[in-house]
């Protein structure tokens, strides 16, 4: 496996000032980096590839949906047609970085709801834009990794039930799902369980505590999580999610007021020994 992890914790947009921290990640041991691709263009994001190149990180991505007037999902044919223009700069962003795969929730707008579940109008068409989004990102040498989010930041893909059946109905071999240990903790009844379902249908394992701060000072039980999922077979991503305050970004829907870890430093060394010895232990 490989030892990713999230920007998010540093910026929502990464520049020029944020290199010494992403130097110290190397130093550390990390094998890569998800980089944050919520604004911006692919220029800004085939320099950051360079300097990643130099610095010897590999990288993936994460993205969103960034309001219902871009939503793939919606029926409105202009504001479904917004959504796949999204998708495709997303796209455009990871290819020019260099990524191996394009993570997040970039289904529905983050924190809007119905008032009722998917409909299925908008599984067929999420399903119809992830499945053409999956073609141009497999000839790209990608895949994607859909992330699921709980229930009180979306209606459209909160449990593996759900996840599984949505792999299954995209039907794409570049098409897989995010599993997320914050969001899961909050809708699975028992995490290996929902690991298990997922099974071959997770493409990124992202690590992050129930407060969303160092994993392993929390209550979420990261043994049978690492169990479970090198029971599937997985042998990707395994990526550190942890939240810094103040994200204008991620705001409204992290919620995050508070700092969630003391400093960078001890974030991002207490984290890769904790993740590194946990995958091992559970080997």
């Amino acid at each position: 496996m490989q030892v990713g992890i999230n920007l998010l914790c540093l910026s929502g947009f990464i520049e020029d000032h944020h290199l010494p921290q992403i130097r110290r990640l190397k130093e550390l041991g990390y094998d890569g980096v998800e980089v944050p691709v919520l604004r911006g263009d692919p220029s800004h994001y085939a320099w950051l590839g360079r300097e990643l190149d130099s610095i010897g990180l590999r990288r993936t991505t994460t993205s969103v949906i960034p309001s219902p007037e871009a939503s793939p999902i919606s029926s409105d044919p202009e504001i479904q047609h917004a959504g796949q223009k999204h998708l495709d700069w997303a796209l455009d962003c990871a290819i020019a970085v260099g990524a191996e795969s394009v993570g997040g929730p970039f289904h529905a707008p983050i924190g809007h709801f119905t008032g009722s579940g998917p409909t299925e109008s908008e599984l067929a068409h999420g399903a119809e834009a992830h499945h053409r989004m999956a073609t141009r990102a497999s000839a790209n040498g990608m895949f994607l990794a859909l992330e699921h989010l709980n229930r009180f930041e979306t209606y459209f893909l909160n449990t593996m039930d759900q996840a599984r059946a949505y792999v299954d109905r995209v039907d794409h071999p570049a098409f897989r799902i995010m599993y997320d240990t914050f969001h899961a903790n909050i809708e699975e009844q028992k995490q290996p369980l929902a690991i298990a379902k997922l099974g071959d249908g997770m493409g990124v394992l992202h690590i992050s505590e129930n407060d969303r701060g160092i994993p392993g000072r929390g209550h979420i039980d990261f043994a049978e999580i690492f169990s479970a999922t090198r029971k599937t077979g997985f042998d990707g991503w395994v990526t550190l999610e942890a939240f810094g305050a103040g994200l204008p970004e991620l705001a409204a829907a992290t919620r995050v007021w508070r700092p969630l870890f003391p400093d960078f430093e001890t974030l991002f060394t207490e984290s890769i020994a904790f993740i590194r010895a946990g995958w091992k232990a559970a080997a």
